[in-house]
């Protein structure tokens, strides 16, 4: 399930942009006891080796999208009853007959399976999960052979921590744990955890917790599972702190899968704080790090509810992905035409994003009524290919205003460059190869159309339509650029405001300039050019939130940009920004205007416009 789904019935999710939790909560959660007692770790010393399970991005099927809208006739019983024994088999079939051929292979089922449609739980003798009898009247075991012969993979859903209506007055056993009851697996206070508090944290300081997940592990393994999402993880799933960092519960599941006798992908979910990104790399395949792309409302998503948000939110993960572990933007919602929420141009730019930065390819429509648009978006072999392939993920090179141009190299020297127009009117977009690095000629192809564009030199430009966008492969045969650098803490420069100059061991000269903030301004001085023209200056910068700064020449007027996260304020990135110089001498600034601006490292300057 996904941010607002489990225990409380799903509906709340970011802030200011998502209905409130529906009425339905169970009403043993009014029990939660917050401490701030430090929380126990589980062993965390030799954890599994995750990369042959997640050597690239997964593939597949998620139930929640339908399981969470309003869409007429998706949930005939109520909230969230689509999910069905009948539902998911019949998703599988046709995922066997349609996508399987294209790599999709897994199919999960979220949140909901062992609760009724009232949402009351079922539970073993254990204090396990067990499959709601009305939803899967077969058991799980039986749809995972389902799904098996088929040739896919099965996936299940679970939230971290122990469900309080399992508690069972703390009398209930734990499966092959002598003398182990749910009593001896929690905190004495009973404190809460995960995104709801709708379990108690498991202190793992006891042995008898790590058992409880190792129980958990092995039901999993012996129904026939091959991924597991462990959802409301913190810190993340909106909350902080001891009570809510579930790092343990994550290594815990770790060391249970590498037990349980069966490979297992563990995904975590949702909103994952990135300050805990070596964490989720050690102990998981993939990590969703941002809220619901759901929109809870008559379709399965909206642009502005959440889509449009990952432009914002995924550049600061960039450099986290990689063979092993991915990162997660959520369901691929293209497919459906009508139903998804969304026009063509947001379709496409919606599936070239999550391409391009390598996020698990799982859609969460409808297989049984996907339009030839939707086929023709799940099944592009040449997108598929960059999203499997070994190139890195893109990120943006060029500011993350509402045209905006992504990139990345891939290991034959092309690029894969996207352009995007995020803005609600139809606007062109340029990609300056320098940029990217080089000028000169280079050959464009079209990804999604499969054409060849000839060759362009210098940069290509695209009209797009509003949120449209364009997915090239770009094969330089230029020059590489030359550049001068100059470094933000030169004596040369001049600060004002709260500028000011600070140790930087990721920086060129070991030095930034921040505190750009409340007028806040870096002016570069002496910088240099032949001739006259716009120059895409590189600007290496450090911002652990995406800061807006505005930039100018020769004290002309500023365009205000916003550069991208970096993910914390230990990391440089780059970005190249547009401005205008004259032959000569020039003065670059960056001022932060009333708001914060991001820490400058340095600029390098094309030799030539």
């Amino acid at each position: 399930m996904r941010s607002s789904s489990y225990s409380v019935m799903p509906g709340a999710a970011r802030s200011g942009r998502r209905t409130a939790l529906r009425a339905l909560i169970v009403l043993a959660f009014s029990t939660s006891v917050v401490t701030t007692v430090p929380a126990a770790r589980a062993d965390t010393t030799v954890p599994t080796t995750p990369t042959a399970l997640a050597a690239g991005p997964y593939m597949g099927w998620s139930s929640w999208s339908m399981q969470s809208s309003k869409y007429p006739g998706l949930n005939p019983d109520g909230d969230y009853s689509y999910l069905t024994e009948a539902n998911v088999l019949e998703q599988t079939d046709a995922m066997a007959s349609k996508l399987k051929k294209y790599g999709y292979e897994y199919v999960n089922i979220d949140a909901g399976w062992w609760r009724d449609k009232t949402w009351k739980p079922e539970f073993d003798a254990y204090a396990r999960q067990k499959a709601d009898p009305d939803r899967f009247p077969h058991g799980m075991k039986s749809v995972a052979d389902h799904i098996h012969a088929k040739g896919l993979k099965a996936g299940i859903y679970l939230p971290a921590g122990l469900e309080k209506e399992a508690y069972g007055d703390g009398k209930t056993p734990i499966a092959n744990a002598a003398d182990c009851t749910t009593a001896d697996i929690v905190y004495g206070d009973l404190r809460t955890t995960n995104g709801w508090d709708s379990a108690y944290k498991l202190d793992f300081s006891k042995p008898c917790a790590q058992r409880y997940i190792d129980s958990q592990a092995q039901l999993v393994a012996d129904w026939g599972y091959d991924f597991l999402k462990l959802d409301g993880v913190g810190p993340g799933s909106g909350k902080s702190g001891d009570q809510y960092d579930n790092v343990a519960d994550v290594a815990a599941w770790n060391k249970a899968i590498a037990a349980a006798g069966r490979p297992v992908h563990l995904e975590i979910s949702w909103s994952l704080d990135i300050g805990h990104a070596a964490d989720w790399k050690k102990y998981s395949n993939g990590w969703r790090i941002d809220t619901d792309v759901e929109c809870y409302c008559n379709t399965l998503v909206s642009w502005e509810n959440s889509v449009d948000d990952r432009w914002d939110d995924a550049p600061g993960w960039t450099r986290h992905a990689g063979p092993g572990g991915w990162n997660d933007l959520d369901s691929l919602d293209v497919g459906n035409g009508a139903m998804d929420g969304l026009t063509k141009a947001e379709r496409q730019s919606y599936a070239t994003l999550w391409a391009i930065a390598k996020s698990p390819l799982y859609t969460g429509d409808d297989l049984t009524e996907l339009d030839s648009y939707g086929v023709s978006l799940l099944t592009n072999r040449e997108v598929i290919a960059l999203n499997q392939g070994s190139a890195p993920p893109a990120r943006p090179v060029t500011p993350s205003d509402p045209q905006q141009v992504w990139a990345a190299r891939n290991a034959n020297g092309s690029y894969t460059v996207a352009l995007f127009n995020l803005s609600d009117a139809p606007a062109s977009v340029t990609a300056d190869w320098s940029a990217l690095g080089f000028t000169g000629k280079a050959g464009v192809r079209d990804l999604w159309n499969h054409e060849n564009l000839g060759t362009y030199r210098n940069k290509v430009t695209q009209a797009l339509p509003a949120h449209g966008s364009r997915l090239f492969t770009v094969t330089p045969n230029g020059a590489a650029v030359t550049w001068k650098g100059y470094e933000a803490e030169a004596p040369a420069n001049t600060l004002s405001g709260n500028a000011s100059v600070g140790d930087c061991g990721a920086c060129s000269g070991d030095h930034k300039v921040g505190n750009l903030y409340g007028g806040g301004r870096l002016r570069f001085n002496d910088i240099a050019v032949d001739k006259a023209g716009t120059y895409m200056v590189k600007v290496a910068y450090i911002s652990g939130d995406a800061r807006s700064a505005d930039v100018s020449a020769n004290g002309n007027g500023a365009t205000r940009h916003k550069f991208p996260s970096t993910g914390d304020w230990g990391s440089v990135e780059t970005v190249s920004v547009p401005v205008t110089l004259k032959a000569g001498s020039n003065t670059i600034t960056f001022d932060s205007g009333s708001g914060y601006a991001p820490d400058i490292d340095r600029i390098d300057v094309p030799k030539s416009s």
